[in-house]
C-alpha cells in the first residue's frame, strides 16, 4: 500500500505491559492533532497477559480513532518495530513506548515541523521520567540512559554528536527506513534505537532534536531496585556487543576500548562523587560501566 502523504502512524509495540498500555493509548486518544491525521498501530510482542483484551477494549470505546491491534509472534523488539513499519499506511512513522505517556500536542509538533521541513528525516523529543516510586538516590546527569531520559533544552536543533532519538520518542520517515532495510533482528531488547539512527545517517543527517514533542516515561518501582539496574546495565552492554560484532571486527575493538575508556571514567567520577560525599551517585555510576562491560564481553549470558 503507498504511503498517504503528511500523516502518522503512531507504533507502539507492547509485551506484557498490561499495567501501562492503557494509559500510553489513552494519551494518543487526547492528542490535539486531528484524528484524520494519524493511526495508532499496537504491535502485541507475544504477550501473556491482558494486553490484548485491554488493546481491544480501547479500539472498540474509540471508534473516532484509526486504531490496529496487530499480533506479532516472534519475539524481540526489532520483529515488533518491523512489523509496525511494515503495517504503517502513512509516510512517518512515530514509536513510543507502551508505559510512556504522549503530552497532547506530541502528534502535532511533530506533524507541523516535519510538514514544514522535507528534508528533515527523523525527530526525537523530551523524554521525561516518571517515577512509579521516588527518584532513586544514585540518579545523577551520566545515569539518565537507565531511565531514558532525554533533554537538550529548549531549542530546535540537530542532535548533539552520538545522541540520536531514543525508542520511547523516535520519529522517522517511513521511506527512509525502508531504505535502510529496517530495524537489526538481533536486536531483542535494546540499541535498536541506536542501530537504525546510524544507518540512517548514512544517508542523512537531518535528524533533529524537537523539545516541543514531549512524552513522559513511566519507570516502574522494580527498574530502581538494584536487580532492576544490574538488568538494564548488563543488557545494555550486550545489546551493544551484538550490535557493533555486526559491523565487523574493528568495529568491536573499537567500541570495546570505548567501554574500557568509558570504565576508566566512571572510575574517575567516582572519586569525584565521594570527595562531594556523593556516595551514593559515586558508587553507583561505577557499578554501571562495570556491569555494561560484563553484558558487552559476555553477551549470551544476558540476553
Amino acid at each position: 500500500m503507498a504511503a498517504r502523504p503528511s500523516a502518522i502512524s503512531v507504533v507502539i509495540c507492547t509485551y506484557n505491559r498490561a499495567k501501562f498500555i492503557g494509559s500510553a493509548l489513552e494519551s494518543l486518544a487526547q492528542q490535539q492533532l486531528s484524528p484524520a491525521l494519524y493511526e495508532i498501530l499496537i504491535v502485541d510482542n507475544n504477550s501473556s497477559d491482558a494486553t490484548a483484551v485491554i488493546t481491544k477494549a480501547f479500539i472498540a470505546n474509540h471508534p473516532e480513532l484509526d486504531a490496529r491491534y496487530i499480533f506479532e509472534g516472534q519475539q524481540g523488539l526489532s520483529y515488533a518495530r518491523n512489523r509496525g513499519l511494515a503495517e504503517a499506511k502513512y509516510d512517518i512513522i512515530t514509536y513510543i513506548d507502551d508505559d510512556a505517556y504522549a503530552k497532547p500536542d506530541f502528534l502535532q509538533a511533530i506533524h507541523d515541523f516535519l510538514l514544514a521541513h522535507p528534508e528533515i528525516v527523523g525527530v526525537g523529543g523530551k523524554v521525561i521520567p516518571r517515577y512509579e516510586a521516588e527518584e532513586p538516590a544514585w540518579m545523577n546527569p551520566f545515569l539518565y540512559g537507565l531511565v531514558s531520559k532525554v533533554d537538550y533544552g529548549d531549542r530546535i536543533k540537530k542532535f548533539p554528536r552520538g545522541r540520536y532519538p531514543i525508542g520511547c520518542n523516535m520519529t522517522y520517515r517511513k521511506a527512509i527506513l525502508q531504505q535502510v532495510g529496517g530495524f537489526n533482528n538481533a536486536l531483542k531488547w535494546r540499541a535498536d534505537d541506536k542501530f537504525i539512527n546510524r544507518q540512517v545517517q548514512t544517508i542523512s543527517t537531518e535528524v533533529y532534536y524537537l523539545p516541543q514533542a514531549t512524552v513522559e516515561h513511566t519507570i516502574d518501582a522494580a527498574r530502581t531496585t538494584d536487580t532492576g539496574f544490574r538488568n538494564v546495565a548488563t543488557k545494555f552492554g550486550a545489546s551493544e556487543s551484538v550490535r557493533v560484532k555486526a559491523l565487523g571486527t574493528s568495529a568491536y575493538l573499537s567500541k570495546l576500548l570505548e567501554f574500557l575508556y568509558k570504565l576508566a571514567g566512571s572510575a574517575v567520577l567516582c572519586l569525584y562523587f565521594m570527595g562531594q560525599a556523593r556516595f551514593t551517585q559515586g558508587r553507583y555510576t561505577l557499578w554501571y560501566r562495570w556491569l555494561a562491560m560484563q553484558g558487552f564481553l559476555q553477551p549470551s549470558k544476558y540476553l
